[in-house]
């Protein structure tokens, strides 16, 4: 018996002793986002959490913690991009101008390389979805930006262990088209109300019926607009127009679901109606020439207006129209337009955390959050600054001190190669 407890006893801490040590970043400059910059911290993480946070003389780095000396840089939580398509994503077709039940999830490539580009411009969350082409094109997929295999390795899960993410929708131009598209707004209107008509009807069938053999046939796409209406999954909705974003509005109100509201090239001029509303946007910073017709009125003001108004406003890359490695300049076009140094900070990280309903573990650094986070070769809103590091839940994804890691940041031969597997691991462009 002595000899059983002896051995319960050691299996209980054999994975105390297999465990990492903590980390302890020191030295650096903390931008926590939520809560007062910290000129000179430590901040520690274990088991992929942080786990202290303070001044270098607040803080007692552990005994057994791997010293990370970050003096003269900056730190400060991953990026969230709330909108983005990367690893090659696609969703549905033009078989129909709705597709509920198509799941991004299904087909995204995680060792394409701009899963790779995105982790050197900061990018540690990203919401990937299916394009704009459709009413409905499907569901997004919420994700780490880790170095994967599979989806799997990067894709969030709910408490439930069901696969985390949103619905895409649009409305505008993209939608329209030939039959079956729809050739004008208020027939794409039309059709998305009439689905959402469905799915409530649907909902009511299956839960009055209390015999198993007389409850309806499953539908993919229903139960997928169930969960829009019960709040489960969120819509995320492109928009451009004044128009089209009070329709979009309109409907929310009609249908009772979640909505946050993505581009709104014009929402300066409806920035009321959208604070009223107490929906979220998610901005894009474009400053290019050209694309459509709709976001001719698109503004660098557009985030300083609606964060006046009181509205929740976070910025996306939608790569690739915006490369995530500029992510970080989308703030500071924001502040040089009017917006808030706090507002833009908080709109590249914690506000996309807040639209994707993951800001208990992410968007800010504070104890007991995932330690993603970035460390910066100077302020996040200069020009000159370079992401240096990149880590995921305490482990590191990019490192602009790697070779390898350089190209993906700066470009050059190689740097589109997708991963090869040779003897050992996986490298870009089946490099040895």
């Amino acid at each position: 018996m002595h000899r059983l407890a002896l051995t319960a006893a050691l299996c209980a801490l054999a994975p105390l002793a297999n465990a990492a040590p903590p980390r302890a970043f020191v030295g650096a400059r903390i931008i926590p986002v939520v809560g007062a910059e910290i000129e000179r911290g430590t901040l520690i993480v274990t088991d992929g959490k942080i786990t202290a946070i303070g001044g270098v003389d607040d803080v007692v780095v552990p005994a057994d913690a791997e010293r990370i000396d970050v003096s003269g840089k900056v730190l400060m939580p991953g990026l969230v991009c709330s909108h983005s398509h990367v690893g090659q994503v696609e969703g549905g077709d033009d078989s129909a101008p709705m597709h509920p039940d198509v799941r991004a999830f299904d087909s995204i490539d995680v060792r394409h390389p701009s899963i790779q580009r995105a982790q050197s411009g900061g990018i540690t969350t990203a919401n990937i979805m299916p394009g704009s082409g459709l009413l409905m094109s499907g569901q997004t997929v919420y994700v780490k930006l880790k170095d994967g295999r599979s989806i799997d390795d990067l894709a969030i899960k709910n408490a439930d262990g069901s696969i985390a993410g949103g619905m895409k929708m649009a409305n505008g131009t993209n939608p329209q088209g030939e039959p079956p598209m729809p050739e004008t707004r208020a027939k794409g209107t039309a059709l998305v109300r009439e689905q959402f008509l469905r799915a409530q009807e649907y909902r009511t069938r299956r839960a009055s019926i209390t015999d198993p053999a007389k409850v309806p046939a499953r539908d993919l796409g229903l139960e997928a607009l169930v969960d829009v209406l019960d709040g489960k999954r969120v819509v995320h909705h492109h928009t451009h127009r004044h128009d089209d974003i009070v329709t979009v509005l309109r409907l929310k109100q009609e249908f009772g679901f979640r909505v946050v509201l993505h581009h709104v090239s014009e929402g300066w001029l409806v920035a009321d109606e959208i604070a009223r509303a107490a929906v979220p946007c998610s901005i894009i910073t474009v400053d290019s020439p050209g694309g459509k017709l709709e976001a001719a009125n698109l503004s660098f003001e557009t985030g300083a207006v609606l964060e006046r108004a009181g509205v929740l406003v976070g910025y996306h890359t939608d790569d690739p129209i915006t490369d995530s490695r500029l992510f970080l300049r989308s703030g500071a076009i924001g502040v040089r337009a009017g917006m808030t140094r706090k507002g833009a900070l908080f709109a590249l990280t914690m506000a996309g955390a807040v639209m994707l309903d993951l800001d208990r573990r992410i968007g800010s650094l504070e104890l007991g959050k995932d330690a993603d986070l970035i460390v910066l070769s100077g302020d996040p809103l200069s020009v000159y600054t370079h992401v240096e590091q990149t880590w995921i839940e305490g482990a590191k994804v990019f490192d602009r001190a790697d070779p390898r890691d350089l190209l993906f940041a700066q470009g050059g031969d190689g740097a589109g190669d997708l991963e090869q597997l040779d003897a050992c691991c996986l490298k870009p462009g089946g490099e040895q």
